[in-house]
């Protein structure tokens, strides 16, 4: 992650500050940098993840990776078929010695909430996190409780043909920023995880690298990264591409178009840049766009995944030409 030498000194510290992350997640994941950068960009972005995969490959342990890597709040849901709501936002108790009801906080009221097999729980209790994931608020009894920033759902999941999952509604996989795959490892990552793990988890010696105030300051210059009109207009083109697309039946919403440029900001400034470029959005599309989208039933008969349509799609829509156009330029104007 090199930086650019124009850029200003939050943005160095940014690249500085999210290398010390990134080194520290990956030294309890081996061989996954690209999942890792892409963890990193989703809380950049004020997003939130899902990472869903078969038993055994690393998903819990990279959630927890990055939750011990920042020195915040964390707390971790185990999601289960008789999980309530109550149990995730928080219920009103009655206070016998001041006669009133308190509001008792669930664990969803953190910095990061690692949600463990989000979709072991049934939709009623799935929807406890539409609106804090949303609005960054919960409201019990009327009652609106703010959730502190930075606020971080990591979710995992497997596959729905595991037995005994439900699968995530439209609006529950809508407000994850993106959806990555952990993937097996590579043979030579495996052996060195032998002996790396071996002993102890490498997770009890991991300790924090960044501060919660630190991580707000890199959200905030996240936000001042520059995304000019042509951008726009090209996340705006490959979205409506989707809801076009004869091999979908739902295509992205307008959220995930906003978050597609929120997560080109992330990853622009991860690169030490102050501005959005074509290829920013287009190592994004797939994770941003593929989970929210439902494919036809032809595409289903030909066994097409979304995220190959997404490719195609990419390969398809026009790029803004030229460096000018893309980014804006390099002016004082932002």
């Amino acid at each position: 992650m090199a930086v650019t030498p124009d850029v200003g000194p939050e943005l160095t510290e940014l690249v500085t500050t999210a290398h010390r992350i990134r080194e520290a997640i990956e030294s309890v994941i081996e061989g996954k940098g690209d999942v890792v950068r892409l963890t990193l960009t989703v809380l950049l972005a004020e997003g939130h993840l899902l990472i869903e995969d078969v038993p055994g490959v690393g998903k819990t342990m990279l959630a927890k990776a990055l939750a011990r890597s920042i020195d915040c709040p964390v707390r971790r849901v185990q999601f289960t078929p008789d999980l309530l709501p109550s149990d995730i936002t928080g219920v009103s108790a009655f206070n016998q010695q001041t006669r009133e009801f308190e509001f008792k906080p669930g664990p969803v009221f953190a910095n990061i909430v690692v949600g463990d097999e989000i979709n072991r729980a049934s939709p009623k209790t799935q929807s406890a996190l539409l609106e804090c994931m949303e609005e960054h608020q919960v409201t019990v009894d009327g009652a609106t409780h703010p959730l502190e920033a930075p606020f971080m759902v990591i979710a995992t999941q497997n596959p729905i043909e595991m037995e005994g999952t439900y699968p995530l509604p439209e609006a529950q996989r809508d407000r994850f920023t993106a959806r990555i795959a952990m993937g097996y490892p590579e043979p030579a990552a495996e052996l060195e995880m032998l002996d790396v793990h071996g002993a102890a988890s490498p997770l009890d010696k991991l300790q924090p690298v960044a501060t919660t105030a630190e991580v707000r300051a890199l959200i905030e210059a996240v936000r001042a990264v520059y995304v000019s009109q042509p951008i726009k207009k090209y996340a705006i083109d490959l979205v409506t591409a989707t809801r076009r697309s004869p091999d979908v039946r739902l295509g992205a919403s307008p959220r995930a178009t906003l978050h597609l440029v929120r997560a080109a900001r992330a990853h622009a400034a991860l690169d030490g840049r102050d501005y959005v470029i074509p290829d920013d959005l287009q190592a994004l599309a797939v994770p941003v766009l593929a989970h929210r989208l439902l494919p036809s039933l032809e595409a289903q008969g030909q066994r097409r995944r979304p995220d190959q349509v997404l490719e195609e799609i990419v390969r398809r829509v026009r790029v803004p030409e030229g460096r000018e156009k893309a980014s804006g330029g390099a002016g004082p104007a932002r």
